[in-house]
């Protein structure tokens, strides 16, 4: 069980997240292995990992709903201990977040004003003429896609510095997952509050992102801001005949392409010997998610 860290989120350069050493078990299974991190304001972080990684138990941790070991603080405050102040100003949209299929939307927003101190009708009703959605349509009547604009347009409108989101596009068509991240950057990012997205639609969030951080098996594997993705990690595309001597400087990863050339990935800079052998690409977010894990121990610094 971790004591509460007093340091203000309003101090100067605090990170709006701090974890140090939080480690969750389930009877024997370890769910998260000693991570370590810090989310500063105003970034867009992807949080990516397989199935079981542990993404969604560190999400519960983050607003109170998972024990654990270690410290985490969020906005200055211990999840666990001051979980009501803390949602006052951190917004949480779950995996399996369920809105009331009776309601009309209307009626969502004035029990949304009277739950919320922070909520703003007014803005929520702004957000959703940017939808589809009408005020007077019920939750039963709106398709899936509708229905998440309609639950990311109510948390919207709360004055919140964070918000965490648990795929919260899973099952939509493409579309909707598109009109989902406009509204989301679009209106509600400002570069002083801060979204962590768990999503495994890597490629679609890609462009949205400024940090990332992988889990794998309940370990950080990668926690990186984008421009410093650029600068560590390097790729190679390179004709079939050059394959073994590329293999020779263990690539974190290989693989083909339908047009007959194979690309291998890097960890740092490629010996020039090895760079000569093809041409320099950018490694993509999704390949890199498959380097790092489908094989992590290859690459040792990766947790740093």
């Amino acid at each position: 069980m971790s004591d509460n860290i007093n340091i203000s989120s309003t101090e100067p350069g605090a990170p709006l997240i701090r974890a140090e050493g939080v480690n969750l078990r389930y009877g024997k299974k370890t769910v998260l292995d000693n991570l370590s991190f810090t989310i500063p304001k105003g970034r867009v972080v992807g949080l990516l990992g397989h199935n079981g990684a542990g993404k969604t138990t560190l999400m519960k941790a983050m607003v109170g709903l998972a024990n654990h070991a270690g410290h985490l603080d969020v906005l200055g405050l211990d999840p666990r201990k001051q979980r009501t102040e803390l949602l006052q100003s951190l917004c949480y949209i779950p995996d399996v977040a369920i809105l009331p299929r009776w309601a009309r939307v209307h009626e969502l927003i004035t029990l949304m004003s009277g739950m919320h101190p922070k909520f703003s009708a007014d803005r929520s009703r702004e957000l959703l003429r940017r939808t589809s959605v009408g005020l007077n349509d019920k939750v039963k009547q709106l398709s899936r896609g509708m229905v998440v604009q309609l639950h990311l347009a109510l948390i919207a409108a709360v004055d919140a510095r964070i918000m965490i989101l648990d795929e919260p596009t899973l099952g939509l068509d493409v579309l909707s997952r598109k009109a989902f991240y406009e509204l989301l950057i679009n209106e509600w990012c400002d570069g002083e509050r801060t979204v962590l997205i768990s999503t495994h639609q890597v490629e679609e969030v890609e462009a949205l992102l400024s940090d990332v951080m992988m889990l794998n098996d309940g370990k950080l594997v990668l926690n990186i801001s984008l421009d410093q993705l650029d600068q560590r990690y390097s790729a190679l595309s390179h004709a079939p005949a050059a394959a073994n001597a590329v293999a020779a400087a263990h690539p974190l990863l290989r693989y083909g392409s339908p047009n007959g050339a194979s690309t291998a990935i890097f960890d740092g800079a490629m010996p020039s010997e090895v760079e000569a052998l093809g041409q320099r690409v950018r490694p993509s977010l999704v390949d890199l998610f498959v380097a790092l894990t489908r094989a992590p121990e290859l690459n040792p610094r990766a947790s740093r």
